[in-house]
């Protein structure tokens, strides 16, 4: 089915199309309309963007090379597709071998799927159809690093769900995404059936820090107050209303907050003072 990739590899088109920042990506299949085989190289050098293809056909080597230096290797991209995202797959490839990532059942189920940018470049093929028309590949991607445990970096793009030691605790307050502290009001479960992955409603007493305004104030105000919002984990996580107050840090992933670490707000509160007699503590926080 794949014969014709490393012949066609040899083909590039040399009309590559970029964006005027190098972080997304916009073209049309019409450009190889008398050579369907042809295969397009794509560098995009952000931390994150989108690409949209118009009427695939042949293929296209999405390069992503973002302008931080040696950061390649402690890099993994993580790709959630447009809802409407129909007409190729998506592969990771390097040196002509290819690793499926993305069906088009799986990017009409709104399915992420993460890689490391050391496995090689994302290769997106057209499905073979005479009709092209009414059909558009098009996904978000995000750059993720990895200075945590590669367990914690699952293809799947689920969260964690695992003790952390203190001194990453420590720092998790000071580099997450987002910290925050609150309770569990109650747990949703997820559309797609075979995610094993739980979206849970939190009650919030302060924000510490978060990106992108995943929690919002019902007074409009900042830091302490009542705030809310959701925090993706794994249904292994077994939340539950009624559990305590925690500390809720982690990542912020296309929109959504997911989850790193999470302990009581005690035990956490333990570790920080004794930090901070000792000298250790990586950042301040304001405590009660």
């Amino acid at each position: 089915m794949f014969s014709f990739i490393l012949l066609s590899a040899l083909v590039l088109c040399g009309c590559a199309q970029y964006s005027s920042d190098q972080c997304s990506w916009r073209g049309s299949g019409l450009t190889h309309e008398y050579h369907t085989r042809d295969v397009e190289q794509v560098y995009l050098r952000c931390a994150e963007g989108s690409l949209e293809w118009l009427y695939p056909t042949g293929a296209i080597i999405v390069n992503l090379r973002p302008n931080l230096p040696s950061a390649e290797g402690q890099l993994r991209a993580c790709v959630k597709p447009r809802p409407d995202s129909c007409g190729a797959r998506l592969y990771v490839e390097r040196a002509g071998a290819l690793r499926l990532l993305l069906t088009e059942e799986d990017q009409a189920a709104g399915r992420v799927r993460c890689f490391s940018l050391q496995e090689g470049a994302l290769f997106v093929e057209a499905s073979a159809r005479r009709d092209i028309s009414r059909r558009i590949t098009a996904f978000q991607y995000q750059l993720i690093s990895t200075h945590t445990p590669a367990r914690d970096q699952p293809r799947s793009h689920t969260a964690s769900c695992r003790p952390c030691a203190d001194d990453e605790l420590l720092m998790a307050i000071c580099t997450s995404d987002f910290a925050v502290r609150g309770s569990i009001h109650h747990v949703e479960e997820e559309e797609e059936e075979d995610e094993d992955q739980v979206s849970v409603v939190v009650s919030l007493s302060h924000v510490y820090r978060q990106k992108s305004r995943v929690f919002v104030s019902g007074g409009g105000g900042r830091g302490r107050g009542r705030w809310t919002g959701r925090v993706k984990m794994q249904r292994r996580c077994d939340p539950r209303a009624g559990q305590g107050e925690f500390l809720f840090t982690g990542a912020v992933r296309f929109g959504e907050a997911w989850l790193r670490c999470a302990p009581l707000y005690k035990d956490f509160i333990r570790v920080y003072h004794a930090a901070l007699d000792e000298g250790t503590n990586p950042c301040h926080i304001h405590t009660d």
